[in-house]
């Protein structure tokens, strides 16, 4: 009577979907080098920690003559927090793989970057393979957040690879993933040990992109399931017209989630940190502009609506981000704060050590975000920002702001409010039709770029708005994204963040739209769950920012066509 099924529907039909490569990958390729680059600042000072892996050429690889390639060994390592399509960058790695040389084997670091310094892997076979086809999450193999930074990390790793014969490395990450990477390159080149390692770009947060990479894996699925649950609650919203849903949006640094869910779903109030800023927005600024919004539409008789927030705002804002900081620079590695046992001893001890300025700030803040803002710090003796629940300080300093409006008869609505924090729930969703293809084609890639002997080098597909066999497949040295930054008291070089520009496209059609969302209720927009079978206007459909930047590269007709 009751069926035990292993596998969802979708689960079964998604494993058969075969995912688009780019033309070029098709067959035999070649390999066309482009000019020498450099990093992407800080040249002298990139070029002396870099000398082996500097300078490389971009590469581009087009249709050429077959060629028989050596069997190889190759390991892959997932590393930081999920994204949709990560299953499919290591299917096609295999593919590509099998396909150079069917002697070729794909080893799995388990659990992350730890796997290879504690030697934990399994041979991925296609049996393996074939279950994980086109599926959400990094199960395969796990992922973790272990750094690879230091030298026996290097000598272990280089240890397990001489045992299995590995003489390549894929890693699959974000912006310190493949820093590390490309510390890792450059320290097996120097060291003459026979190891290439190629880095893939995942981010759902987008801030790993520049004019090579367009977008990074998992942004596209991740954006859209986002803005399906945005899109349903403002269809709640207008429907119970009671409640104000304030959401914040993943996205550690970079606004480039929330500024997609905006462009999709139409929100009352959208909050980009990099605009803030840019213009030195204070806090109360910031509250100012989203109780504007709610006595706007309180005059109408609408009190209800959404305000999107990144999950970042607090670095942003001038004050804010002179008080943490001094926060990180105060409780990074303070025993004596770790030493009080209740909370009133630790903001008493906060209070006292900061600096005036700063401790008016930090007085001026509900408790229970000043409890968050000195909590443990994560790895780079930073705040940890998604455990701030903004949405909710927010939420406070409104309904403040509008028991002064009421008190001195400026507003005359009602404000009853929600929080929602979005992040896990899109992290390991099945991906788009888009990521499932992008993924697959840059796990294809980079089979290629290993088979070429390429060390150093991120795999792209570039082009990426149009169908894929408009696609453009290739590597760019990873070196040439670096810059230095200061973390934890040292100069490093990491590979530089791309935040969002307000000269572009995307945010520049943002600012245009949004005084016609601030009042109205009749502009929400509702996305919908990401579709697979059906339409290529709906399963097929890019994201709103790469739409606008290619728009704006390529010209409109270009794009329309």
């Amino acid at each position: 009577m009751f069926e035990d099924r292993k596998k969802s529907p979708l689960q079964i039909e998604r494993a058969k979907y075969q995912p688009n490569l780019p033309m070029a990958l098709l067959g035999a390729v070649q390999v066309k080098a482009g000019e020498p680059t450099e990093s992407a600042s800080d040249q002298v000072a990139i070029k002396t920690l870099f000398p082996n892996t500097y300078g490389k050429p971009i590469v581009e690889f087009i249709p050429g003559e077959a060629k028989e390639y050596p069997a190889v060994n190759v390991g892959v390592i997932l590393s930081g927090g999920q994204a949709p399509g990560g299953h499919n960058v290591i299917c096609g790695l295999y593919d590509g793989l099998k396909r150079i040389n069917r002697d070729s084997k794909l080893y799995g670091f388990l659990g992350g970057p730890s796997g290879l310094t504690d030697h934990k892997y399994k041979e991925l076979t296609g049996d393996i393979i074939d279950r994980y086809r086109n599926s959400g999450g990094f199960d395969m193999i796990g992922s973790g957040r272990t750094k690879l930074e230091e030298e026996w990390q290097f000598d272990k790793g280089a240890e397990i690879c001489k045992r299995l014969g590995i003489t390549a490395i894929v890693i699959i990450g974000g912006d310190d993933s493949n820093t590390n990477a490309c510390i890792l390159a450059e320290y097996y080149a120097a060291k003459n040990i026979d190891i290439k390692v190629i880095g893939c770009p995942k981010t759902i947060d987008g801030d790993l992109k520049n004019k090579n990479i367009e977008i990074s894996f998992g942004f596209d699925t991740a954006s859209k399931v986002y803005s399906e649950l945005i899109g349903n609650i403002q269809r709640d919203a207008n429907s119970a017209k009671k409640y104000w849903h304030f959401i914040r949006l993943m996205g550690r640094s970079a606004s480039h989630i929330t500024l997609e869910c905006a462009l999709q779903t139409h929100p009352n109030v959208c909050i980009i940190s990099e605009e803030v800023e840019a213009k030195n927005w204070s806090l109360a600024d910031v509250v100012n502009l989203i109780v504007d919004s709610v006595v706007r539409r309180a005059e109408k008789g609408d009190n209800f609506g959404t305000v999107l927030v990144p999950e970042g705002l607090l670095e942003f804002v001038p004050e804010m981000k002179a008080l943490i900081a001094e926060l990180n620079d105060l409780l990074a590695g303070n025993n004596e704060f770790k030493m009080l046992q209740t909370d009133a001893d630790k903001y008493s001890y906060v209070l006292k050590a900061l600096s005036s300025r700063n401790a008016s700030v930090f007085e001026t803040l509900p408790l229970f975000i000043a409890k968050q803002l000195t909590m443990d710090r994560d790895a780079h003796g930073n705040v940890q920002v998604s455990l701030i629940e903004t949405e909710k300080m927010l939420i406070e300093m409104v309904r403040k702001r509008l028991s002064i409006l009421r008190e001195n008869g400026q507003y005359k609505g009602k404000f009853a409010s929600l929080s929602h924090f979005f992040g896990y729930e899109g992290r390991c969703a099945f991906p788009s039709n888009f990521d499932a293809d992008y993924c697959y084609s840059l796990g294809f890639n980079a089979s290629i770029l290993v088979a070429e002997g390429m060390t150093g080098y991120m795999s792209t597909i570039r082009n990426t708005y149009y169908s894929s066999e408009k696609w453009i497949a290739g590597g760019v040295p990873i070196v040439s994204m670096m810059n230095i930054e200061r973390r934890n008291g040292k100069n490093v070089p990491v590979i530089k963040k791309a935040l969002v520009n307000l000269d572009d496209a995307p945010f520049r059609c943002l600012e245009a739209l949004r005084p016609s969302w601030s009042g109205a209720n009749d502009t929400f927009a509702y996305p919908g769950p990401v579709q697979f079978f059906g339409p290529t206007e709906v399963c097929d459909r890019r994201v709103r920012t790469l739409y606008l930047e290619t728009e704006a590269r390529d010209g409109e007709d270009a794009v329309k066509g």
